[in-house]
């Protein structure tokens, strides 16, 4: 395994070398490129009839312009590939140092070669990965920012997004979107990622906040009166929060949890996840239809067959209020925190 590790390292130093050659040749060519023409100019300057040398200077400009299409192509792949071999070294350095209480993570190229040489079923972005990565986040989301609101104000108050369990799909949509946007920058630097990750989750945040609001009349957040926000639904700092948020993502939390789930065996990893799919796509047609009749009482529409009375009593509204905490309907205020129980 060393003598073929050498050899790679080998091979991309004659590789490195040959370009860093092959780009002090194209030096010197511009350099008599540059002599030609400086001595072109001269004749061109004393000519006595410069239309005749139209010809001529419309193909030497035909090929100065494809020549600069084609070291722009150039210098972009070099720099991509300065970029991904500085990328992946420093996180393979950073996947071996000894840690006391949380173990570094794997690099992102460890687990591309574990699931390159196995038949796991979640491997690659499949649709058990995604649907698993989209679970995890849509409970590790209600539980750090609980956790963020008891820090800031001292009491907790649910976060979230169905009726039933710790769940918030904006999370978990979230986490789908940002693999799905920087799973090919994960060997590439952070600087991708931040980016990739500011404009996805802007979008997904924005596209969210619409949706809720036209499809269900009801409101989870508003950022009016914040900095550089657009319609209250998105802002700044959360954007740049979002793109924060890529970087821990792509190179720190994705590889753990892609880590564990190749650890899920085949048979029972297939099964749970079926399981899990039937669980969510339930809850969360009983939320639509619980927050929908939640906006019907707010608008003092009665209850005209037996199961929207059922949902009524199922659902009422102290207990909607308690689960959906910062949710607001129309132009009504703000619905009043209702602490029992949580306090």
């Amino acid at each position: 395994m060393e003598v073929n590790q050498s050899s790679a390292v080998k091979t991309e130093k004659r590789a490195s070398s040959l370009l860093e050659c092959e780009s002090q040749a194209i030096l010197e060519h511009l350099e008599n490129a540059h002599r030609e023409l400086s001595d072109y100019y001269k004749d061109l300057a004393v000519s006595s009839d410069p239309t005749s040398k139209e010809e001529i200077i419309e193909q030497e400009l035909a090929s100065l312009r494809r020549t600069s299409s084609n070291l722009t192509r150039a210098n972009m792949q070099v720099l991509t590939i300065s970029d991904e071999l500085s990328a992946r070294f420093r996180d393979v350095k950073a996947s071996r140092k000894k840690r006391r209480l949380i173990p570094a993570a794997p690099a992102n190229s460890s687990i591309d070669l574990k699931e390159e040489s196995s038949e796991h079923f979640a491997k690659g972005l499949n649709f058990y990965k995604l649907f698993l990565i989209c679970f995890v986040g849509s409970f590790a989301g209600v539980v750090i920012e609980v956790l963020w609101c008891i820090a800031k104000n001292g009491y907790i108050e649910s976060r979230s997004g169905l009726v039933y369990g710790p769940f918030n799909l904006l999370y978990g949509a979230g986490a789908v979107a940002l693999t799905l946007a920087l799973h090919r920058f994960r060997n590439r630097g952070s600087w991708l990622s931040f980016a990739g990750a500011f404009v996805v989750g802007s979008i997904l945040e924005y596209a969210c906040s619409w949706a809720q609001e036209f499809f269900i009349g009801s409101c989870s957040w508003d950022y009016t009166g914040k900095f550089l926000n657009i319609n209250g639904r998105i802002c700044l700092v959360y954007s740049i929060f979002w793109g924060v948020l890529g970087i821990i993502w792509i190179k720190n939390l994705y590889p753990r949890m892609a880590n564990l789930i190749l650890k899920i065996p085949q048979r029972i990893g297939k099964i749970v996840t079926w399981v899990l799919v039937v669980f969510m796509v339930v809850n969360s047609a009983v939320t639509v239809v619980a927050v929908t009749r939640w906006s019907q009482r707010v608008d003092g529409v009665p209850a005209d067959s037996a199961f929207l009375e059922f949902i009524d009593q199922r659902f009422p509204d102290s207990r909607m209020e308690r689960i959906f905490a910062n949710m607001t309907f129309g132009d009504e205020e703000a619905i009043e925190q209702n602490e029992e129980g949580w306090q």
